[in-house]
């Protein structure tokens, strides 16, 4: 069920995707001669005026091939006999379209169910955050110079980002005022394994922070631990209670845990860290929304996705992340399953959100992923269309087309590499 239900999300994205080029390609008065879902040899096909429209044996991809695309020609229809911005316009539009798609589906899931207001729920009295005047029920603007739309960006800013101790600045609206606040938050030195607990009856792995000693053991995220020291975890009670009795230090760890099923054990060392206090809650519930907020919110949740893709991206560029925090199709379609299986017991609207939000996601990925400037992707393309609109006369398009090529040969080795690497994850 899992692969039908990736293999439509991916059609409808990229299919979406091609849906822009191709309807802006006819706007240009561009030949599109072929208009495909999927890659590989053709299993359906049909003529309809100058464009053959296919669905391929590879359900992954598609294109839109215009007259002329990769070629030095100008002749009437080619794709080189628009205008320059006529050029930017049709390769812009695929993923404009995805953002549009992502939009779209926002709506839908947040007219369903709400969306997750930026508000402080709790503030302990005896914290620092009080004692600067925070007091609970205040809409989160900014934080550390971030701004805040909904609780998600605060949850996704504290996940790619360490507080370290240094003071938090905060930005606060309540009763239509706004405030500045700022203090210091209070430290923890602790020893920890490095993990974050999903929120399930048993002991299942979240996320691992960086670096830190359950990472280097090679437990993933989505794996379950069931022993600790031959102790049995059943449920994440279970675990409190044994840390309870037994303070984590900086002796090893036996830990067993199920990876896919299987039963695996390593030996874990904890490791001290300097844990920052934040001092305050914020929400993390959804609740319903007016018309006219369905709207707002939905652009935010598009602007949330797109924000977290930018950011990972530059976690990746600056070496925070590897090889192994990307994910292919591969990767991808064990994801849905998952949240399929962990969605189904809660019912079908709660399913068919959390499918939807991975859609909002990918599509929003799929968007920023292809303005990269990268040759061969929209981005790439649209680099050299901005030189040409600049210089008044276009790059040498021989050139340009091998660019391009060597970019398409590089991004299938990465695509081969994180195929791999996700594969690897299953066993």
């Amino acid at each position: 069920m899992k692969i039908l239900i990736a293999v439509i999300i991916f059609s409808v994205l990229v299919l979406f995707h091609e849906l822009g080029h191709f309807l802006l390609a006819k706007k240009n008065g561009i030949v599109v001669q072929q208009f495909s879902l999927g890659m590989g040899p053709t299993l359906i096909s049909t003529q309809k005026g100058e464009t053959e429209y296919c669905l391929k044996l590879l359900p992954l991809g598609g294109s839109c091939m215009m007259l002329g695309e990769d070629e030095d020609s100008e002749a009437l229809g080619s794709f080189n006999s628009a205008s320059v911005w006529g050029r930017i316009a049709v390769i812009a539009a695929g993923p404009v379209f995805n953002f549009i798609m992502a939009f779209v589906l926002s709506v839908i899931i947040v007219a369903m169910m709400g969306y997750v207001p930026s508000r402080v729920t709790s503030v302990p009295e005896d914290s620092p955050a009080y004692e600067a005047g925070l007091r609970g029920g205040e809409q989160i603007m900014e934080f550390q110079g971030y701004s805040i739309d909904v609780g998600q960006d605060l949850s996704i800013w504290l996940a790619l980002n360490e507080l370290e101790g240094a003071p938090i600045e905060m930005v606060v609206k309540q009763d239509g005022e706004k405030r500045k606040i700022v203090y210091q938050p209070d430290t923890q030195e602790r020893y920890l394994m490095g993990f974050n607990r999903a929120d399930t009856e048993k002991l299942e792995v979240a996320s691992l922070m960086k670096g830190m000693p359950l990472e280097k053991s090679g437990i993933e995220a989505g794996d379950v631990i069931t022993k600790i020291n031959g102790t049995v975890i059943d449920t994440q009670e279970d675990y409190e209670a044994y840390i309870q009795e037994h303070p984590l230090g900086d002796e090893p760890l036996a830990i067993t845990y199920e990876h896919k099923g299987v039963e695996k054990e390593t030996t874990v060392t904890p490791a001290s860290h300097t844990q920052v206090i934040l001092g305050f809650g914020y929400n993390v519930g959804r609740e319903r929304a007016s018309s006219w907020g369905v709207l707002k919110y939905a652009a935010y949740e598009v602007k949330y996705w797109i924000r977290t893709t930018v950011m990972s991206l530059a976690k990746l560029l600056t070496g925070q992340f590897g090889i192994n925090d990307l994910s292919g199709p591969v990767g991808v379609v064990d994801v849905i399953g998952d949240t399929y299986e962990a969605a189904k017991p809660e019912g079908s609207r709660i399913l068919w959100a959390s499918m939807l939000n991975i859609a909002v996601l990918l599509s929003a990925n799929l968007g920023v992923m292809n303005l990269l400037p990268i040759p061969a992707l929209d981005g790439g393309r649209l680099i050299f269309l901005i030189l040409e609109a600049i210089r008044r006369k276009p790059v040498n398009r021989q050139a340009e087309a091998m660019i391009h090529m060597a970019g398409f040969v590089l991004l299938m080795a990465l695509m081969f590499v994180v195929m791999y690497h996700d594969i690897m994850k299953l066993f």
